[in-house]
């Protein structure tokens, strides 16, 4: 790795360094690992400020809680991903209506509003998006059910979780009574699905590893 490398990420507070008498950096045995830690985390998209809260949280020595932060920003990146998706395929199928376009034999004379060279008269449509869903085995499925909750929000963010939900939940389309309590249909929308799965990636990201008791 390289020395700007290092130095960069010592700026960024993500790498810590002592200096000998004649200005060396010395760093210590832990730092390969560390450094192992912080690429990882790159290559899931995260941002600088995350990879530092992570290793705050890893100094604690408890994986549960590294695994705890962990999750919630991993839930973002895929709700991010899965909307990025949804607009590149979206351009991609614009792209190839021009190129259709374009591909036909070119008017005579210069380029003008119906020549197609700087407008189409193919509007973008939607474009269907096929969601991979994660399904657990039956016992880690009903694992919930006797798992105890816990949460460690403090006043303000419960009352911003509770708001998030709050905003969520009245874009239901249909609300259904179940025997564990009520099932909720919302239309299909790639970035509502995305602030869906990572707002539940979030409470369980915040009450795996939580003492306090939850409402």
């Amino acid at each position: 790795m390289p020395a700007t490398t290092l130095r960069f990420y010592e700026d960024l507070g993500l790498l810590p360094a002592e200096r000998t008498v004649s200005g060396y950096r010395v760093y210590g045995e832990d730092v390969v690992e560390r450094l192992a830690f912080i690429s990882s985390a790159k290559l899931l998209g995260l941002a600088w400020k995350e990879i530092r809260e992570l290793l705050e949280v890893r100094e604690e020595g408890v994986c549960a809680s590294v695994r705890g932060r962990l999750l919630p920003l991993v839930a973002d990146r895929i709700a991010d991903t899965d909307v990025r998706i949804a607009e590149l395929s979206a351009f991609s199928a614009r792209l190839a209506a021009v190129h259709t376009e374009l591909s036909g034999p070119a008017p005579a004379g210069a380029c003008g509003p119906e020549c197609g060279c700087t407008t189409s008269a193919v509007p973008a449509g939607p474009v269907l998006v096929e969601l991979s869903i994660s399904r657990l085995s039956p016992v880690l499925a009903e694992a919930w059910r006797d798992a105890a909750v816990a949460c460690t929000l403090g006043g303000a963010e419960l009352g911003e979780r509770t708001g998030q939900w709050r905003a969520l939940v009245g874009k239901a389309e249909l609300r259904e009574d179940i025997d564990d309590g009520l099932r909720l249909s919302f239309p299909l929308d790639a970035e509502l699905a995305g602030r869906l799965a990572s707002l539940a990636a979030a409470e369980q990201g915040c009450c795996a590893s939580s003492t306090s008791p939850c409402m």
